[in-house]
């Protein structure tokens, strides 16, 4: 009897952290995300250039980091310091390094590269840390939808009879003097 209690004991702890362990990985799937980029161009030279980016996480904590941007004019990146790129056309992606991966709330991360341009050399308009856009603000996890509908009812419309007098025309007696023939 003793052993089938510790039994039920245990069974119940292992499913409570089990359920813990559920909810905070569910939690964890919409953490609130945001952040800011500061590009700046650091030096420019004729179809060369030195570009800094200062990159501060205003969500939850990030564990590994992906920045991603177009070039508006064809600029490519040459040499990357403080992380790894790839670029695909204007398409640009900057990994973190080994050291740099994590970011707290409030925290930031830069990197540098030096690039070449052609024409001119633009500042990228949108940025994205891990596919969220930085706008400079904390955008919330949207919300799930709902399982089940709220179906109500609503009443129908009754027809109801107005009874509002109304006014009728009454003849007033005219008061003409009547002409006989003579």
């Amino acid at each position: 009897m003793r052993f089938i209690r510790h039994r039920r004991w245990l069974a119940a702890g292992v499913a409570a952290a089990l359920s813990v362990v559920g909810v905070a990985t569910a939690g964890s799937a919409r953490a609130a995300a945001g952040c800011r980029v500061t590009y700046t161009v650091t030096n420019q030279w004729q179809g060369g250039f030195g570009a800094n980016v200062d990159v501060v996480n205003l969500g939850d904590p990030v564990d590994g980091w992906r920045l991603t941007w177009s070039f508006p004019a064809g600029q490519t990146i040459s040499q990357l310091w403080n992380g790894s790129y790839t670029q695909s056309g204007a398409q640009v992606t900057v990994t973190n390094a080994s050291y740099n991966g994590g970011i707290p709330t409030g925290g930031s991360t830069s990197f540098g590269f030096n690039g070449s341009w052609t024409s001119s050399n633009p500042v990228p308009a949108s940025f994205a840390l891990n596919g969220t856009t930085c706008s400079g603000t904390v955008t919330s996890p949207s919300a799930s939808p709902s399982a089940s509908p709220s179906a109500s009812p609503s009443a129908s419309p009754s027809a109801s009879p107005s009874a509002s007098p109304s006014a009728s025309p009454s003849a007033s007696p005219s008061a003409s003097p009547s002409v006989s023939p003579s």
